[in-house]
């Protein structure tokens, strides 16, 4: 088991409860491939850099998870062809450092 930083961008025209049932449909999913779901982060919608999908904004959600290489392979499919998320990245995280105070 690895971890992980999964960033989802979801289709900005959804409400924050359809937002809500996508990033709990991944999470389960995440769960049911053997993994653990550590933290979920919901930014809110945010202004996109440049038009996506003549789209113009997106909600941004983080989670940090662990999960096995064959659980991640089926997550990123499942990402694939989900049509409300927009974006998605998976990232594995340097060391977190401490920093004196």
């Amino acid at each position: 088991m690895r971890t992980y930083e999964l960033m989802v961008i979801t289709n900005g025209e959804l409400d924050e409860n359809a937002v809500s049932q996508t990033v709990e449909r991944f999470t389960t999913l995440i769960g049911e491939q053997g993994g653990t779901v550590e933290r979920v982060d919901h930014w809110g919608k945010r202004q996109f850099a440049y038009e996506i999908d003549h789209m113009n904004e997106g909600y941004y959600t983080v989670i940090d998870l662990q999960l096995s290489s064959p659980g991640l392979v089926e997550l990123e499919r499942q990402l694939r062809i989900a049509d409300e998320v927009v974006r998605h990245k998976v990232v594995r995280p340097g060391p977190r450092v401490k920093r004196a105070s």
